[in-house]
């Protein structure tokens, strides 16, 4: 296999971003390592998105993810208002993403993730080593004239060191957008302590079907 630097160009993938409130508060602080602190409400973020065809990236392929984790408070992206974020799990299905991934101290295991839209019905479902263990159902739209821009940053831990990396995205999200519904079907998963609270309180959120982005890896160690 041959090694993959950073960074990694994927466009239009298919994607599905949003964050909620948790049925455990406790249980999602504790995943957060030390050295970093929860966001204040603990709330948890979620990406399930599939890269459809290997023309979409400069290196990886086609494949599909889910990662998600704890928001966290004080290390927030460039514009200075997106939170900082913690990858507990990362569900991927391409032996090629996990080794760039793993590399650079994500937390990535096989998984596969699928995305169907009938009419406004949005259904992605995550499976973890041929198990669903979560499910979103959503209302969506069409996409029109906005454009969400900016970086994200995602923490990792790599030799014991906490690394931060700056990931730039373009997406193009659909209106209107309302997720119904987020289940999480393995009680003995995991991923299970992420699960959102009764009744689901969305904090943001957005889907669309023409999202860009770049993977710049580890790009420096968190001081």
């Amino acid at each position: 296999m041959t090694e993959l630097v950073a960074p990694q160009l994927v466009v239009n993938s298919r994607m599905i971003y949003f964050g909620w409130l948790p049925a455990d508060p406790d249980a999602v602080a504790a995943l957060v390592p030390d050295g970093l602190k929860p966001a204040p409400n603990h709330q948890v973020f979620m990406n399930q998105y599939v890269v459809d065809d290997a023309g979409q990236t400069n290196g990886f392929g086609a494949y599909s993810l889910t990662y998600i984790g704890p928001d966290l408070s004080g290390v927030d992206a460039p514009d200075g208002v997106t939170p900082g974020r913690w990858w507990t799990q990362y569900f991927n299905s391409s032996p090629v993403v996990r080794a760039y991934a793993e590399a650079r101290g994500v937390p990535a295991t096989p998984g596969k993730t699928t995305i169907e839209v009938r009419g406004r019905r949005l259904i992605a479902t995550t499976e973890a080593d041929g198990v669903p263990v979560i499910r979103t159902t959503a209302r969506v739209g069409h996409t029109g004239d906005a454009v969400n821009r900016g970086q994200l940053r995602y923490l990792t831990r790599l030799d014991g060191k906490l690394h931060s990396g700056n990931y730039p995205f373009v997406a193009e999200p659909v209106d209107p957008f309302e997720v119904e519904s987020l289940e999480f079907l393995e009680p003995d998963h995991p991923v299970y302590a992420l699960r959102p609270a009764n009744p689901l309180e969305i904090v943001w959120g957005f889907y669309s079907p023409r999202a860009s982005f770049a993977y710049p890896g580890g790009e420096s160690v968190l001081d």
